[in-house]
Order: structure tokens, then C-alpha cells, then sequence
């Protein structure tokens, strides 16, 4: 028998092509998976929805379907060895992404456990990989990596000291476990190459493998930082013979694992917040990436560049980091707290009866009393064993609550041990950004006319009867108010103890957002309110839309028993100067430390001393069971969702199951903006202080009501009007808008 005659070797063109096609899909698909991964993590934020613990591996999985087979195809089908090489990179990068990415089960607020098991996971898949080269280039390595963490060290900001190491400990297990994908294999199969062919055939291979590897490195959101910064360190890695593989992507990985908080890559924080510089650094990155391999590409061409001055240009390099991190950067550290909550919580019976200002009085001073005493009573014991660890901390009353200015999870666990701790929670603390903060731009409008929000409340009609809110004090937590502006101004309480601001220590009324003036004076501004004759009392609970534990307890506190600037909340409040109703057109989700319970007790003092507490239930509708944040959640605050000028129950409008109590005008209403203007926003925030305002009213014309919350909770209920609620799906009407659309004039009625 003949021998058969050999197969003709496939063209070199197709296998480029096949190549490139294969390493295309590759980057595509881990963009899209990553990118989707992303969006459903927070998606969470402003919907309803409740994705399952394994989303993240899911996505991990289905990425590995996708980009696995090209890659296996890759492995198996080039002729030449490189090719195999580099199929063989990537299908391990694709298998090591679907690892990589399982590991975000672990919640976002726990960044020092994902950055340990990053690093221990890191390792261990190191050790099955493969053998990490060594280099001899590790001083030119350790010269671009400096180049590669600069935007992070000018644009970002660390965290606690413990997250920073792990961070940094995190970084150098991924450089090693990047050292054993790129290994000696890899770059041996370009054997006999050019430098220019490594350059631009070897350079995309390795960027394919190193998008790969960096897609699952970060929580989400600083994954995509990687994604972007990271592959294009392929080329410079080409560029060199004898590639610090480990060096350079262990110092391009660090910015994003040690300078960004995921908690705030949130699409919450819109605008030029924390989520707009991370893409800046990362885009500066990719950027400077490029021009590194070019450094190496044609210097190294032209230059024999020896130990000493590679080490001199290390050192330079390095040195002038510094000089940009302590310079322009924003040096120090920002890490989390931990906000202990002891099991024993103060008990409220049996406080003084009867209603007017003076029972009103009497009990929120009984209440601060008693809280107080409970406070420094069970506490002793844990204050005593965190001045003994030379730990700070600041302790709460309104809560049973200590805040420890020290986070990670050793810690956690060690306090939610002790016997007189119910649970702690991660209380977060926003790190500082290289520019302020800008928020989204409000358009202005002329004011003119009147409200039809306004009239849709029929509070005119209280006003034509001479009833303005006058001898109320609403009490407003938010982003801040403007004390200036024309519609504020007058309301303003004065006195040392009708305005505090833990974020930022300012000593008079202002507004580094827009929210919180604009809600404010929804409820008592001047021309734009609803009881213009009630005077304002305000607390800076947000900053850059976002808040923790602690800073809501502190506005809440504040609340209770105004104090002085300064002053010491245990010792100096005043109860006696508690305004009479809050409006809170906030809500604490899980992102910022939050569970179902964390803010009860305090809603539960406040409501016990008398205070009426207004929320807004949030705009995560038109699902049902949508009212998921406190302190909207809870029994004893009236809960408010809204609806258009027509009186149609709004889309965005959270509802259910339990929640709202009554719906008010939540969309495109007019009210103030900081700097004397006015325009309009729509959602939730806007429909609270409207009741908020209506209660103002009400208290006002009826002195008898005052700390009778029972009695106008039943007057409001009773006297709403009904609304149209549309398909509200498996809600029921009075689940979707409660009973019904709020009515002053109505309500004044009933109260006689």
C-alpha cells in the first residue's frame, strides 16, 4: 500500500487571522461579561431586585463558556508553537477569570476579606499554573510599574492601613500568578524573533491573556479599572527579552485594589465623583502603558541601559511618586469603621402622657434621659476594653451603639463575640477626591405662578385661613441647605444649636449638594413650601449622595437634643429644642452599612418622645415589595410615596409591602437649588416634605395635636384623597400609594 500523502500546511495568513479573530472575541467577550456582571451588581441600588449569591460565579461560568472554546481552539489548531503558547495562556486566563470572579460573593462592604482571599486564591492558582519566570530586568520592571501606579497615586486615595497591605499583599500574589501565565513557555516559543515581531505579535498575545487574568482581579467595579489599565502592559512586557512579569503587573493592579473603594464605584455617585476619577487613572494608565513599551521598544534598541542606571532610574521614579502622592495626591488613610450595636437597648414605657408642646416637652427630655443613662450604663464595659487596645471610637445613645475607628474582619469577628454585642456593621467612610465633588447640573427656572404641587396638597386653603405652620420646627437631614437663599432664609431657627454637620464641620447652614435644599424648602421655604411660616433646623447626613450608620445617627441624635457646636451629644443636648417634625428624604441601603434593624431603635425614641418622623420611600418602583430601605421600612415612620400633577401614582415610586402610608407630589416639582435658585427634580425626595409640611400645618392650627403622632397619623390616613394607581401588578392599591394622596385643607377639617 502507498503511504498517504502529507496534508499541505495551512497558510501563515490564516493562522494570523484565526488569531486574531479568536483574540478579538476574547477581549470582547470579557468586556461584556464584566461590563454586564457590573450593571446587575448595581442594579440592585436603584431597583427592587435581589440578585442570588452566585450571580457573580454565574458570570464567571458563562464567561468561561464563551471565551474558553476560542481559546482551547487556539491552543490546539496553530501550526507554530508561539501560537499554541499563547491559546494555551489564554485558555488558563479564561479558567482563571471564572475562578477570579467567584470571589465576589463575598459583599462589597468587606473589602480586607475579598482582598485576602484574593491574595491566598492568587497564590494557590499560581501553583498550578505553572513556574513563574525570573528576570533580570527587574529594576527597569520596577521603573514602569512606578509609571503605572502614578494616576493612582495623584487621583485615588487609600483606605485603612489594614486594607492597604492586603491590597498591596493582593497585588504582588496576582504578579506572580500573571508570571506564571506569561512563564518561560510563553515567551521561549518567540525564540529567534525579532524585537519588533515580539513587539507586535507577541505584545497582543500577552495583552489577551492579561485582560483575561485582569478582569477578575477587584471587586465590581475596580475590575473594569483593571480591564482598562492593565492589558496593554503586554506590550512592555514584549518589549523586554527577559520580562518582570510579576513587577510590572503587580504595580499596575495595586492602583486599582489600593486606591478606589468599591463601595464607591456606584452608579449612585453621579457626576465628577469617585466613579468619573477612577476611569480618568485607569485611562491615564492604559495610556501611560503604551508609552512604556515604547520606552523599552526603542530605547532598549539603542541603549544597553546597566544595573546602575536602571536602579538610579528606578529610584528617580519612584521618588518622584512620592513627591505626586504627598503633592497633589490625597495622602493619609480613609479606612472603614465598624459600628458595634450592643444587644441591650433602653426601655421606653411608661413615659409622661398628654399632648401640646409642653407634654411633647417633658418626654423627649424623659427620653434623652433615659437613653443617655442606658448608653453610658452598658457601654462601660466595652469602652473600657477599647481605650485598653488604644482604639478611638465615639459612642451613641439613640442607638445602643459604639462607632470603633478600626475596620477589618479579625476585628469584626472578635467584637461580634463579645456577649453584650448584638451585631456590628461596616460603617463607611468616603475617601477623599482630588477635586470637589460636581454634581449633576439642575437647570434653573424662573419662579412664577402658582405651585401646582401646592395646590395639589391644597395648602393655600390653610394659608387663606391663616395657618402658615407658625411655632413648628421641621427638622431637615440631608445633604445640607442653603441658609442663604432668599426661600430659607427667613425660617432658619438661629441659635447655636440649629445646625450641624458631622461630615464636614461646617458652622453655619450650607449645601454642598442640591437635595437637601431643595427638599427643605419644599416643606417650609418661602414661595416654594408648603408651611412657609414654620421655622428649619438641619443636619448634613450625605456626602456626595452617600452616608453610613453613624452619620444618620448623628443627624437623629441632633434631632432629639439639639446641641451647640461642639458640643458633646451625651452631655450638652437640649430636648427642649427638639423641632417637632423630621422630614428624611433618605434611605440606608446595604452598600452603606445598613440592615433591616440598623436605624429602628432610634425611629422607635423618636416616635416614643413624640416627634413625627417623615420618609420618603424611595424610588426603586414600580415593583412591588420595593420599600426596602430604612428607615422608610419601619412601623412607626409615616412612609410617603408620590405621584405627577395629574395625581397618577409615579413609576419610580417604591411600594409595598407594607409601605407608604400616603403618596404627595413627587414629580418635576419646583423648589429651591442652592446659589438663590430654583428648579425642578422628581422623585420620592420631593413627596415627604410635603406631609412633612401638611404636619407643620396641622400642629400649627390644632397646638392640642402636638406629640399626638397617633392621632395625626389616623387624620391623615382618614382625610387622603384617593389617586389613580394604574397596573400596580401583584401590589394592592393601598400597598402601591397607601390611603391615598395627602390633603391639608381636609385634614385641618377633621381636626376641628
Amino acid at each position: 500500500m502507498a503511504a498517504p500523502a502529507d496534508r499541505p500546511a495551512p497558510p501563515r495568513w490564516l493562522g494570523i487571522l484565526a488569531a486574531i479573530v479568536a483574540g478579538g472575541w476574547i477581549v470582547l467577550a470579557t468586556a461584556a461579561t464584566q461590563g454586564l456582571g457590573y450593571l446587575l451588581d448595581h442594579l440592585q441600588l436603584v431597583t427592587a431586585w435581589s440578585l442570588p449569591v452566585w450571580t457573580w460565579p454565574a458570570v464567571g461560568v458563562f464567561g468561561f463558556l464563551l471565551m474558553g472554546v476560542p481559546a482551547l481552539l487556539a491552543a490546539v489548531l496553530p501550526v507554530t508553537a508561539a501560537g499554541r503558547a499563547a491559546g494555551r495562556a489564554w485558555f488558563s486566563g479564561a479558567a482563571l477569570l471564572a475562578v477570579l470572579t467567584a470571589l465576589r460573593i463575598v459583599p462589597v462592604a468587606q473589602h480586607e476579606l475579598y482582598l485576602t482571599l484574593l491574595a491566598v486564591v492568587a497564590l494557590a492558582l499560581t501553583a498550578l499554573v505553572g513556574r513563574p519566570g525570573r528576570s533580570a530586568s527587574v529594576l527597569l520592571g520596577v521603573a514602569g510599574g512606578v509609571l503605572l501606579l502614578a494616576p493612582w497615586l495623584v487621583l485615588g486615595a487609600l483606605g485603612g492601613v489594614l486594607e492597604t497591605v492586603l491590597a498591596v499583599l493582593a497585588a504582588a500574589a496576582v504578579g506572580r500568578l500573571a508570571a506564571a501565565l506569561l512563564g518561560p513557555r510563553f515567551w521561549e516559543s518567540m525564540a529567534g524573533w525579532s524585537r519588533a515581531r515580539v513587539i507586535w505579535v507577541g505584545g497582543p498575545r500577552a495583552a489577551v491573556a492579561l485582560a483575561l487574568l485582569g478582569a477578575g482581579v477587584g471587586h465590581s467595579g475596580p475590575q473594569l479599572a483593571v480591564l482598562i489599565g492593565l492589558p496593554l502592559v503586554g506590550f512592555a512586557l514584549a518589549a523586554l527579552r527577559d520580562p518582570p512579569v510579576s513587577w510590572l503587573v503587580g504595580f499596575a493592579v495595586v492602583g486599582p485594589l489600593a486606591f478606589v473603594d468599591p463601595e464607591e464605584t456606584t452608579l449612585l455617585l453621579a457626576g465628577r465623583d469617585a466613579p468619573f476619577w477612577a476611569a480618568i487613572a485607569a485611562g491615564a494608565a492604559l495610556v501611560i502603558g503604551v508609552l512604556v513599551a515604547m520606552a523599552y521598544g526603542l530605547g532598549l534598541r539603542f541603549v544597553a541601559v546597566r544595573r546602575p542606571v536602571a536602579a538610579t532610574l528606578a529610584g528617580v521614579l519612584a521618588l518622584g511618586g512620592l513627591v505626586a502622592y504627598l503633592g497633589p495626591g490625597q495622602p493619609g488613610f480613609a479606612g472603614e469603621r465598624l459600628f458595634v450595636v450592643l444587644s441591650s437597648q433602653a426601655d421606653l414605657s411608661g413615659l409622661p402622657a398628654g399632648t401640646g408642646q409642653a407634654a411633647l416637652t417633658a418626654r423627649t427630655t424623659e427620653v434623652y434621659r433615659r437613653l443617655v443613662e442606658h448608653a453610658d450604663r452598658t457601654q462601660a464595659g466595652l469602652r473600657h476594653e477599647l481605650d485598653r487596645w488604644h482604639l478611638r471610637y465615639t459612642p451613641y445613645y439613640l442607638v445602643n451603639g459604639i462607632e470603633v475607628h478600626g475596620g477589618g474582619p479579625v476585628l469584626r469577628e472578635f467584637l461580634s463575640r463579645r456577649a453584650d454585642v448584638d451585631r456590628v456593621l461596616v460603617d463607611q467612610v468616603l475617601r477623599p477626591l482630588p477635586a470637589p465633588a460636581l454634581s449633576i447640573h439642575t437647570p434653573g427656572v424662573a419662579l412664577s405662578g402658582p405651585r401646582w404641587n401646592l395646590e395639589q396638597v391644597h395648602a393655600p386653603e390653610a394659608w387663606a385661613d391663616g395657618v402658615t405652620g407658625k411655632g413648628i420646627v421641621i427638622g431637615s437631614s440631608d445633604s445640607g441647605a442653603d441658609g442663604a437663599h432668599p426661600a430659607l432664609a427667613p425660617g432658619f431657627r438661629g441659635g447655636d444649636d440649629s445646625w450641624f454637620d458631622p461630615w464636614n464641620g461646617t458652622t453655619a447652614p450650607t449645601d454642598a449638594g442640591f437635595h437637601g435644599t431643595h427638599t427643605l424648602a419644599t416643606a417650609v421655604g418661602a414661595g416654594v413650601g408648603v408651611a412657609p411660616g414654620a421655622q428649619w433646623v438641619g443636619c448634613v447626613n450625605l456626602a456626595r449622595n452617600m452616608g453610613n450608620p453613624a452619620r444618620y445617627l448623628d443627624c437623629l441624635q441632633f434631632m432629639l437634643a439639639p446641641f451647640p457646636a461642639g458640643g458633646d451629644p451625651f452631655t450638652a443636648g437640649r430636648p427642649a429644642r427638639a423641632p417637632q417634625v423630621l422630614t428624611n428624604s433618605w434611605g440606608c441601603p446595604r452598600i452603606e452599612g445598613c440592615d433591616r434593624r440598623a436605624l429602628e431603635p432610634a425611629v422607635h425614641a423618636l416616635d416614643a418622645a413624640g416627634i413625627f418622623v417623615v420618609a420618603s420611600a424611595g424610588n426603586t418602583g414600580p415593583t412591588c415589595g420595593s420599600v426596602t430601605d430604612p428607615p422608610a421600612t419601619y412601623a412607626e415612620t409615616f412612609t410617603v410615596g408620590s405621584v405627577d400633577s395629574s395625581g397618577t401614582l409615579a413609576d419610580h415610586s417604591s411600594r409595598g409591602p407594607d409601605k407608604p402610608d400616603l403618596v404627595a407630589p413627587g414629580v418635576d416639582v419646583v423648589s429651591a437649588l442652592p446659589g438663590g435658585r430654583y428648579g425642578a427634580l422628581t422623585g420620592t425626595s420631593m413627596a415627604g416634605p410635603h406631609v412633612a409640611g401638611v404636619v407643620a400645618l396641622l400642629w400649627s392650627a390644632r397646638p392640642a395635636l402636638v406629640g399626638d403622632v397617633a392621632k395625626t397619623r389616623e387624620i391623615l390616613r382618614s382625610t387622603a384623597a384617593p389617586v389613580q394607581v394604574g397596573d400596580v401588578g401583584p401590589c394592592t392599591p393601598a400597598q402601591a400609594a397607601g390611603a391615598g394622596l395627602v390633603d391639608a385643607s381636609a385634614a385641618l377639617a377633621a381636626a376641628g
